[in-house]
């Protein structure tokens, strides 16, 4: 029987190796090391953020299951093998992206922050509160993960609609797509929720030139970023920027162009800025490895992996 090389960077190293052995059914399953020479025995390979060129020095490599719903870091090895790579896609994931952007948006609907700060003040005032029928969401990104957010959003009554790079029908979600639909979808937003992979098109799609196009005069009372996709997809210098001149009245930032983020940036302490560590769609181990394990019992029956990876598209 084939073995599984898994190589994960984090925390989540140790948890894994343990929750794909358990549910591995005999399976051979190795950790990587720096120091590991013979990989022959290796057919398929669980990663997250594996060292470049890691994967071409399995010669009996069959497939790859990639550890997480963004395959940016692996596509860039310029010598990525030419074998199937399936991305994380699994209803604990999107349920768990969901979750994040459906507190978000409440967050700055209800104007948390604004409250967290009477609290540190000992001040009691009520803020008039508009009704979620009142506020425009949009949702950039209309894959599993951002058509289920979006519905999500919609039935807790925000006017929600959603971008992307081709036409999609979703119910009660009014749809925008592709370049010439994006102007006409940033006027009507006050929330802006972005879960765009990262792709050619869409690095640095963040920027101040698209918030400016954000509405500002809704009943949200300014306008929202929420980043839970790529940190490549903003330009943090350029957010800030928006912020302190207004065009965005708060965000809140799950990812960053560099991290971990530099503990000298400013947006640590940016009194409108949320900021959490890469964790919006952390997947849990001991959910996941049953689902990695039925991918490769798909793949020896000879079916094509579900959620199988478009090098072209770069997701």
């Amino acid at each position: 029987m084939s073995a599984i090389l898994i190589a994960v960077e984090g925390p989540q190293a140790g948890d894994w190796l343990a929750a794909l052995r358990d549910s591995a059914k005999g399976r051979e399953v190795l950790a990587w090391s720096a120091g590991a020479d013979d990989l022959s025995r290796v057919s398929f390979a669980c990663v997250w953020l594996p060292p470049r060129g890691l994967l071409a020095r399995i010669p009996n490599l069959k497939a790859v299951i990639n550890l997480g719903a963004g395959a940016d870091h692996l596509l860039a090895d310029p010598d990525l093998p030419d074998v199937p790579i399936a991305r994380a896609a699994h209803a604990d994931l999107t349920m768990r992206v969901t979750e994040y952007v459906v507190l978000h948006v409440l967050m700055h609907h209800r104007r948390q922050r604004l409250y967290d700060g009477q609290q540190r003040e000992r001040s009691w005032r009520v803020h008039d509160q508009p009704a979620a029928s009142e506020v425009a969401v949009g949702v950039m990104g209309l894959g599993v993960i951002g058509a289920h957010a979006a519905v999500a959003l919609a039935g807790l009554g925000f006017k929600v609609a959603g971008w992307s790079r081709s036409p999609k029908t979703i119910s009660g979600v009014e749809t925008f797509h592709g370049p010439a639909g994006l102007d006409a979808f940033l006027a009507r937003t006050e929330i802006l929720v972005c879960l765009l992979p990262r792709t050619r098109d869409t690095e640095g799609i963040l920027n101040l030139a698209l918030l400016r196009k954000l509405k500002r005069d809704g009943a949200a009372g300014g306008a929202f970023l929420i980043n839970a996709g790529r940190g490549a997809l903003q330009v943090d210098a350029e957010i800030l920027a928006a912020l302190d001149e207004g065009t965005l009245a708060g965000t809140t930032l799950d990812v960053f162009q560099n991290e971990p983020l530099r503990v000298d940036s400013p947006l640590w302490s940016h009194p409108k800025v949320t900021i959490t560590p890469h964790n919006a769609g952390d997947i849990s181990p001991r959910v996941f490895a049953p689902h990695v394990i039925a991918q490769i019992e798909r793949f020896e029956r000879g079916l094509p992996l579900d959620n199988r990876i478009d090098r072209t598209k770069g997701y």
